[in-house]
């Protein structure tokens, strides 16, 4: 017998009831999460400048756009988004800035996999992996005040 719907029912009644609402992260682990975000943010960013000319185009091109200035714009603009991010949550970690990260988390996945849908079944897995970075955000913005 298969106890994890009994689990999913049991978590669904604690969330009704308010239970288990407030997130308790240890200082040590809140700040290796913070830390560990911000990597990730701000060496997109580098990586996405750096590689403008090379697997930031291509990726842009497989996705059918083809106007240079329309790909340097989409670089720079989310290296710039992915850089302000990432200093913000290194500087000024508050539960604003990780909904922030958040919204641009989702919104960035939505838009690659409209463009290129089989980014999900990539074998080093570029979109499958914000979802671990949407759970790390969500926890750290339940446990900032």
């Amino acid at each position: 017998m298969n106890a994890a719907p009994s689990r999913l029912k049991q978590a669904r009644t604690a969330a009704r009831q308010g239970e288990g609402s407030p997130v308790s992260l240890d200082r040590f682990s809140t700040e290796l999460l913070r830390c560990s975000l911000v990597w990730v943010w701000l060496t997109s960013a580098v990586v996405s400048i750096w590689e403008r000319d090379g697997q930031s185009t291509a990726l842009l091109h497989s996705a059918g756009l083809r106007d240079p200035l329309t790909i340097a714009a989409l670089v720079w603009v989310g290296a710039s988004l992915d850089a302000l991010l990432g200093l913000a949550m290194c500087f000024k970690p508050a539960r604003l800035t990780y909904l922030a990260a958040l919204a641009a988390t989702l919104l960035m996945t939505l838009v690659a996999t409209a463009l290129l849908p089989e980014l999900w079944l990539h074998p080093l897995g570029p979109l499958t992996k914000n979802l671990p970075l949407v759970v790390m955000l969500v926890l750290l913005a339940r446990q900032t005040p």
